[in-house]
C-alpha cells in the first residue's frame, strides 16, 4: 500500500491526452495551409514572396523590407512587413489582393493534406461544428473546399485575411469571430493549426491548440513555441474519432466516411 506523501498521479499518454481533447471539443477551428491542404505545393510559394517583393520595388518600397525579408520563402512575411510599416489601407489592400489572386492560382494543384478530407466528413457526421481561421484569403478557402466537396462542412464559417493585415495571426481576431458566429466558448473550442503563429493565437484567445507537424522541422519549431500536443499524421486524430468514447460516439443512423 502507498502512503499518501509517496502516491503519483498516473501520467497521461499521448494518445489518452488526444482521446480528451477530441472529448472536451463541441468546436473545430482549422487553419487552411498545412492542416488542411498544402497551398502551395505545386505553385510554389517562394515565387509568389519575391513577386511581392518585386511589385513592392516598383513602387519605390523595396527600403521598407529588411534583407532577411527580402529573401524570404513567406508571402505572409512581406505582408507582416508592410503592416508594421503602416504604409495606409491603400498599399496593403493592393498587395493583399496580389496575394490573393496568386493563392487563388495555386488551389488548381493544392495537394490535400493526408487524412483531412475524411477527418473534417467525420467531425461533421459526428455533429462537431467546424471553421476556418487562416491567414489565407477566404476566397480561396472557400473555394478549395468547394472544389473538395468540404463546403458543406464549414457552411458559412470561413474566416480569413483582408487587407486589415494587422489582425494576421498570432492576432487572435479571426479565431474570436468564428467563435462568436457559433456562439462557442474558448473552452469548448479546439484549433488544429502547423506553426508558432497558430499556437500564440490560441493561447491569446484561451483555445487549446494541437498541432500538426508533416515533418521534424515543423515539429521543433512547435515545440519550440510551447505546443504541449503535436501530431505527425491526421490519421492519428482520425483514429481517436473512429474509435468512439466520450463526445465522439456517432447517433445509431450516421454512417463515418472512409478515407
Amino acid at each position: 500500500m502507498t502512503s499518501d506523501t509517496t502516491r503519483t498521479e498516473p501520467v497521461a499518454s499521448p494518445t489518452d491526452r488526444l482521446r480528451r481533447l477530441v472529448a472536451r471539443a463541441e468546436v473545430v477551428l482549422w487553419d487552411f495551409d498545412g492542416p488542411i491542404c498544402r497551398l502551395f505545393s505545386g505553385h510554389p510559394a517562394p515565387g509568389v514572396a519575391g513577386g511581392l517583393v518585386d511589385w513592392l520595388e516598383t513602387r519605390g518600397l523595396r527600403g521598407l523590407l529588411t534583407e532577411a525579408e527580402r529573401r524570404t520563402a513567406d508571402p505572409q512575411v512581406v505582408l507582416r512587413a508592410v503592416d508594421r510599416a503602416g504604409l495606409g489601407r491603400g498599399v496593403a489592400a493592393e498587395l493583399e489582393e496580389r496575394l490573393t489572386q496568386e493563392e487563388l492560382r495555386a488551389t488548381a494543384t493544392a495537394m490535400p493534406t493526408a487524412w483531412a478530407d475524411p477527418l473534417i466528413r467525420t467531425w461533421t457526421a459526428l455533429g462537431v461544428r467546424l471553421a476556418v481561421a487562416s491567414n489565407n484569403s477566404p476566397r480561396v478557402i472557400g473555394a478549395y473546399l468547394a472544389g473538395r466537396g468540404l463546403a458543406d462542412c464549414f457552411g458559412p464559417h470561413i474566416y480569413g485575411r483582408d487587407a486589415a493585415l494587422h489582425r494576421l495571426k498570432p492576432d487572435p481576431y479571426h479565431l474570436h469571430r468564428a467563435l462568436n458566429a457559433l456562439t462557442a466558448a474558448p473552452a469548448a473550442a479546439l484549433l488544429i493549426g502547423d506553426s508558432p503563429v497558430d499556437h500564440e493565437a490560441a493561447r491569446r484567445a484561451g483555445v487549446t491548440f494541437l498541432g500538426y507537424a508533416r515533418n521534424a522541422r515543423k515539429a521543433r519549431l512547435l515545440a519550440d513555441a510551447g505546443a504541449r500536443d503535436v501530431i505527425g499524421s491526421l490519421e492519428t486524430l482520425l483514429r481517436v474519432l473512429r474509435e468512439g468514447g466520450p463526445g465522439s460516439t456517432p447517433r445509431p443512423q450516421q454512417h463515418l466516411p472512409h478515407h
